[in-house]
């Protein structure tokens, strides 16, 4: 596994923070999740990981996270600003004592700034991207794109690229260093070929009406007959003459043109067209071909689409339920096989983490006595 051998402590979060964990624990990290004893159970991104329930709030429980990250390679926080300095587990202090520490620090506005120490979410984020001005239909208001561009894309998924990257580094220079993860930041450098091209005809200037957010007939998605729907993604002329002659073979007559004079027009005939057959059966007209159609699936059926399930795109986990696989797939070193890990139970590994970092039987039964840290009575699951 690409990572093998990188140890990683993960200070608990939600979203983004847990999903950059997992990202380095598929792929071989040893990654252990600093939890609060008797907190609830919000992670559904600890596969692979280990649990450690620490008391922050008590000197011995800073203790035992400063031991911890003496001996790590990565440490990942989601706190605002100012949090772990207050309870000195600042870089400076982590980095002095362990100067390889890769300290990576994931918010919303990042380490500085006017909104720096404001609380947020993604749809806050994305909206001082700019990207949120063109979510959305013609004449509706900017629609959240649920919470994956802030939170996933330009969070915990650039936030693992930075530690990739600082990794590689401190192979020349064998030194760590401070990542300044701002979810702002990464989901504007994920727009970036929006920012760069808006130059070009795919941009009319109004939400709605350019090519890739529903103002073309050819770039949109259809309801059928059974209430289902179908993508048309056909912006090449010679993939939109497939669908035309797809849709000729399927007895349908008087197609829009790709480039017609009323383009709301042009949308009202596709609409009427798709309404004719079920999903199945446009599934089973344009499979195949290259005029770029698609049934939209739902969570549930997505798993079970010939093409992801010839792949493996989906494993069933400990639970038998359906997450996506990791990726992108190594060749030589690919991510952990994951059907049969299950995640931890808040707690579950800490007299285990605790032995592996020194501290004795007889410590570790008077730190859980006096309340430092937290074992739930249950074996490892890994």
């Amino acid at each position: 596994m690409a990572l093998k051998g990188i140890k990683v402590i993960e200070i608990a979060g939600l979203a983004p923070g847990p999903f950059c964990g997992m990202i380095l624990s598929d792929f071989g990290a040893d990654v252990i999740r600093v939890d609060k004893a008797n907190a609830p159970p919000l992670d559904r991104q600890a596969r692979g990981k280990r649990s450690i329930a620490l008391n922050l709030k008590s000197p011995d429980g800073i203790a035992i996270l400063h031991r911890l990250c003496s001996k790590a390679d990565v440490l990942i926080e989601p706190f605002r600003p100012g949090v772990m300095e207050k309870l000195g587990l600042g870089p400076s202090t982590l980095l002095s004592q362990n100067p390889r520490l890769i300290y990576a620090r994931l918010t919303g506005f990042g380490q500085s700034g006017p909104y720096s120490l404001m609380a947020g979410h993604d749809i806050n984020y994305v909206a001082l991207t700019g990207l949120l001005s063109l979510l959305g239909r013609h004449g509706s208001n900017p629609i959240p794109p649920q919470n994956l561009l802030a939170d996933f894309a330009g969070g915990g998924l650039l936030c693992a690229m930075g530690i990739a990257m600082a990794l590689f580094e401190r192979e020349r220079s064998n030194m760590g260093q401070i990542i300044d993860a701002s979810m702002v930041e990464g989901a504007a450098y994920v727009g970036s070929w929006i920012f760069k091209s808006q130059d070009m005809p795919v941009w009319s200037g109004v939400r709605g009406k350019s090519w890739f957010d529903g103002g073309v007939h050819y770039y949109e998605t259809y309801k059928t007959k059974d209430g289902k729907y179908m993508t048309v993604g056909a912006l090449e002329p010679q993939f939109y003459q497939e669908l035309v002659n797809q849709l000729a073979n399927a007895g349908v007559e008087n197609v829009p043109d790709q480039f017609p004079d009323d383009p709301e027009v042009a949308k009202n005939q596709m609409a009427d067209i798709f309404l004719q057959k079920t999903r199945a059966e446009w599934q089973a007209i344009f499979d195949q071909t290259d005029a770029c159609v698609t049934p939209v699936l739902d969570l549930g059926e997505a798993p079970l689409h010939q093409h992801n399930a010839f792949r493996g795109s989906f494993i069933r986990n400990a639970k038998g339920q359906c997450d996506p696989a990791p990726a992108p797939r190594l060749s030589r070193t690919p991510a952990l096989d994951l059907g049969s890990i299950e995640e931890p139970s808040i707690g579950e590994n800490t007299r285990e983490v605790l032995t592996e970092i020194g501290y004795k039987t007889d410590e570790i039964k008077q730190l859980i006595q006096d309340k430092v840290v937290h074992q739930v009575n249950s074996s490892a699951k890994l």
